[in-house]
């Protein structure tokens, strides 16, 4: 059997190692019925929101509309990792194929990047249902919603392929080891045999495009509804509008305050622990959070999910 520790063997190895999280056996274990059980939280919490918006009709408007989509989008979004990082914790060499570890690269990777454009069209949605609550029903209308749902599928999927497709190309050599738990761009040019600064810079720019500009995007519009907010003359009405956006904005800053630290901090090569937590947090951390924050901290939400746990 081939070991983890040893040189000769890795260069006969067709694939990529993930070390994930080294530890005994007995951890390994006890790691696999921790994420299955945060896994299945993930798949019936984001289930049961798409579930209740498609139950109950008073949810059919762009906004809860948005958020089962979003929701679709976060199982498929976990799903890219967990199910192979299961299957880690269990296997004795934690081989990746070439392609099974490009593939996974890939779908992470646009998953994420089409939460990123999901988070600013809902921040646009609430910028018009508050800044602009009597042409709401005529302006974001069923197509338009439709249009932008379509929208941040296909610029996420397209977001990376260039990229992806060169990286792939790159020869690698050593051990072939990626100390992470996930095909991650930093580990993987890190194993190139010959060092790929114009790749290094050209990641560097997309990454930075696809976060600074939707999240100034989702700024621009919260500093619109707070200026439109603060000149509500009824406590009620601000207190209903801080409601209305107060789960988005949580979500938010969750997600994109970890992704950032992950990939704008001025450091590019943080350690291998911390890549794992940040990147844990982002991609298994927030879609576990995002149901209990939206359920939470919404009335109509609630009252829905309690409908359906009682039929």
């Amino acid at each position: 059997m081939k070991t983890l520790s040893s040189p000769s063997n890795s260069s006969t190895i067709t694939g990529f190692i993930l070390l994930g999280f080294p530890c005994p056996r007995e951890g390994q274990i006890l790691l696999f019925v921790i994420f299955f059980v945060v896994y299945l939280l993930i798949l019936m919490g984001n289930a049961s929101i798409i579930c209740a918006v498609y139950c109950d009709q008073r949810l059919h408007t762009p906004m809860y509309l948005l958020l089962a989509n979003f929701s679709f989008l976060e199982i498929w979004y976990v799903t890219s990792t967990v199910p192979n990082m299961l299957a880690n914790f269990l296997s004795d060499n934690k081989i990746i194929s070439f392609a099974g570890c490009f593939l996974q690269f890939y779908f992470f990777f646009s998953f994420g990047s089409t939460e990123c454009f999901f988070l600013a069209v809902m921040a646009f949605d609430r910028y018009l249902a508050i800044c602009r609550p009597l042409h709401y029903p005529s302006l974001m209308t069923r197509r338009l919603c439709n249009i932008l749902v379509i929208s941040c599928w296909v610029l996420g999927f397209l977001w990376f392929p260039v990229p992806i497709i060169i990286i792939s190309q790159m020869s690698f050599c050593g051990s072939r080891i990626i100390d992470h738990f996930l095909c991650d761009p930093g580990p993987l040019l890190a194993l190139a045999c010959s060092r790929a600064p114009l790749m290094e810079v050209f990641w560097t720019i997309i990454m930075s495009i696809l976060l600074v500009i939707p999240f100034l995007f989702i700024m621009g519009s919260y500093i619109l509804v707070l200026r439109t907010v603060f000149r509500l003359p009824s406590r009620d009405g601000q207190k209903k509008a801080f409601s209305t956006c107060g789960s988005h904005v949580t979500v938010v800053s969750l997600f994109y305050g970890s992704v950032m630290i992950m990939y704008m901090s001025p450091s590019s090569g943080h350690e291998a622990g911390m890549q794992k937590i940040v990147t844990l947090f982002y991609s298994v951390g927030t879609p576990l959070l995002n149901p209990v924050i939206y359920s939470l901290r919404n009335k109509d939400m609630k009252n829905a999910l309690q409908k359906i746990l009682r039929t």
